[in-house]
């Protein structure tokens, strides 16, 4: 047996011994995978195990994140510092190695997957963020910024509908150095892929401008090997290698079987594996010293990869050293903050809806920041998110900062998080808030891996209008708020769009959706940088406090109306804005105390949606004017008052605690 089939195999046996141990996990993959896993990380891939953070090394995406084993296997054995104790404790609580890959849990996760397809859309943002970076800091004589992008996928991931949005906008954009790796074993969790899914992929892959190959056999490493090499060499297309492969390779019980996916092979079935892959080491999660050896070497290769790269970058910085400070600021994430404290981003010079204040706030933050890049799905000119000095990104033009993402929007919130992950860059992705119902697993996902992805979502309320209930979001504020680590911003005004803005700007780990209005809004006299803190007094009351009108985006300027009448009553009322409930509830109790005293029961909450999340503000004597179905199709100004959002009908609902 020569030593790379010993050392694939090493990965399958330390894999199906991690999840038996733990009684728990997805052994298929890794039995059947393993060969084209060994062929691109030992052969191909330039990666650093002793600096995993290498800005210029090949990303390695497992968007079948189920088959995490193996993953940690080959963190184990290239030495990223996943231990034998590690691989030990996989699955358990509080260990290094999740069921999932998750990103920032484990040295060497690019990112986090396990609903699938997510991650073939993370590689494409991260394959668009390694262009846009080569085509601005490259030069003729030393190319600094290059390096590929692949993704191991399986039969699920290309039946979302996500991992075909993102394969195509990369097949547009000709992203010809993202590869992707198709495990293509003919399996699901149900039975055979024939069921569900009869399409030819490739036949698929090729319609969309893809570089297509495939491998007969999963076990001829030298077949992949040199399928990857020329899919390297390909130009002006990305490409995908189909390398047709049996799950559960190596035990005869259930190989080629659904049964593979995910249940522990069982003590006897590993026994019989080993026996079957001429498996002679005794005991369990050895690592024979030959394999050990050979890892050696491999590894002090790869540890030369970057010596020499950064022999290159020695060079670059003495030919072009402005170029190399910049391109430093941008890995290191060092933004030009001055400006977020000049009286130019806070001013404006009239009444705007909230989107055109966020469009504004733009194209003043792409004049300032450089590695500034997003776009919307189709949608720019509503979203108000184009920005006027920049360049469109193209397969034409890599150094555009202009992302037309087209009709995509699950994939569009992927590939930004792919763009935040790859590095160096400061996304924002646009969309009408409605369909954040489509880009909601990824958001959960920015949220989870802690990434500072911006979501710009207009169109926020009835207040769309005549587009009707299919346009109107109703439930998305409360579900925004729902995501734990999800900053949600409903701005009233220019100046707290301003605010969220500068939120956005300053938060590394948190993704932040910006809730904006299609309708114009007065600006408000005391809006501005309190907007930070997520609530605040914005009319202080003028007699002995008695009422709390409290409120969000549009609806504040009614509570703000509503206020000078109740105050013209004789009854002191105080309006609070509430932008963002996670930013309020980040403040001390002592504030928080402050804008809501706990004495003053009096409350009244006004906002054009669902009510789920305002108790705990108004408390069990509050009274909430909300949304408790969906819109209607009419002029915006006709349905606030249909439904109920005027200033008469905040005064009466005060009136009536």
């Amino acid at each position: 047996m020569s030593i790379e089939q010993k050392t694939i195999n090493t990965l399958r046996v330390l894999s199906v011994e991690a999840i038996q141990e733990a009684n728990s996990g997805h052994p298929g993959l890794p039995m059947g995978a393993a060969p084209m896993a060994y062929t691109l990380w030992s052969k191909i891939m330039n990666h650093n195990p002793r600096n995993p953070n290498w800005i210029n090394r090949d990303r390695f995406i497992l968007s079948a994140g189920h088959g995490s084993a193996l993953l940690y296997s080959l963190f184990h054995l290239f030495e990223y510092g996943t231990t034998i104790e590690d691989l030990k404790d996989f699955r358990q609580l509080g260990s290094a190695t999740p069921g999932h890959p998750e990103y920032g849990d484990t040295v060497g996760v690019e990112a986090t997957t396990g609903p699938l397809g997510q991650g073939v859309a993370n590689a494409v943002g991260m394959a668009m963020g390694e262009a846009h970076l080569a085509e601005i800091f490259n030069k003729e004589d030393i190319e600094i910024i290059d390096n590929y992008t692949y993704v191991m996928t399986g039969d699920g991931c290309l039946m979302e509908g996500i991992s075909y949005e993102a394969a195509s906008l990369a097949g547009t954009l000709g992203l010809d150095k993202l590869i992707l790796l198709y495990d293509s074993n003919s399996i699901t969790i149900e039975g055979g892929t024939d069921l569900a899914f009869t399409e030819n992929v490739g036949d698929r892959f090729e319609a969309l401008n893809w570089h297509v190959q495939k491998i007969e056999d999963g076990n001829d490493i030298k077949s992949i090997e040199e399928a990857i090499e020329k899919a390297k060499e390909t130009k002006g297309k990305p490409s995908m290698i189909e390398i047709i492969t049996e799950i559960g390779y190596g035990c005869p019980e259930v190989q080629g079987k659904c049964s593979a996916h995910g249940a522990p092979l069982g003590e006897e079935n590993i026994e019989v594996m080993k026996e079957n892959l001429q498996w002679t080491e005794k005991g369990t999660f050895v690592v024979p010293e030959d394999v050990k050896s050979h890892m050696d070497k491999i590894i002090r290769e790869s540890e030369a990869k970057e010596d020499d790269w950064n022999k290159k970058l020695a060079e670059y910085k003495e030919n072009y050293p402005e170029d190399a400070e910049k391109l430093e600021n941008w890995i290191e994430n060092k933004l030009p903050m001055d400006f977020l404290e000049s009286d130019e981003f806070w001013e404006f010079d009239g009444d705007y809806s909230t989107r055109d204040s966020s469009g504004q706030m733009i194209n003043r933050i792409s004049k300032e920041i450089s590695h500034f890049i997003g776009g919307s799905a189709d949608l720019a000119p509503s979203n108000k998110t184009y920005m006027n000095d920049r360049e469109d990104f193209s397969k034409e033009n890599y150094s555009g900062s202009n992302i037309r993402f087209g009709v995509r929007e699950h994939a569009m919130a992927a590939i930004g998080n792919g763009l935040a992950l790859y590095g160096g860059l400061r996304p924002f992705v646009g969309t009408f808030f409605v369909f954040s119902d489509y880009m909601k697993p990824a958001m959960r996902l920015s949220a989870l891996m802690g990434i500072p992805t911006t979501y710009v979502l207009t169109h926020d309320s009835i207040g769309v209008g005549e587009d009707g209930p299919t346009h109107q979001p109703i439930e998305h504020l409360s579900m925004i708020r729902s995501i734990p680590n999800f900053i949600d911003f409903r701005p009233a005004d220019a100046r707290e769009t301003a605010a969220g803005w500068y939120t956005a700007l300053t938060r590394d780990n948190n993704p932040i959706g910006l809730v904006l209005t299609r309708q114009g809004v007065p600006n408000l006299e005391g809006t501005g940088k309190d907007a930070l803190k997520g609530g605040y007094i914005l009319k202080r009351e003028s007699k002995d406090l008695d009422t709390i009108l409290i409120s969000s985006g549009s609806e504040v300027h009614l509570a703000y109306k509503a206020a000078e009448e109740l105050e013209a009553k004789g009854i002191g009322t105080r309006v609070v804005s509430m932008p963002s409930f996670m930013l309020f509830e980040e403040q001390s109790d002592e504030y928080k105390q402050e804008v809501l005293p706990k004495e003053i029961r009096k409350r009244v909450a006004i906002e054009a949606g669902r009510d789920l999340g305002w108790y705990k503000y108004i408390g069990l004597d509050g009274k909430i004017i909300s949304m408790d179905s969906f819109g209607a199709s009419g002029p915006g100004d006709e349905l606030f008052n249909h439904f109920g959002f005027t200033v008469e009908k905040l005064i009466e609902t005060a009136l009536s605690l």
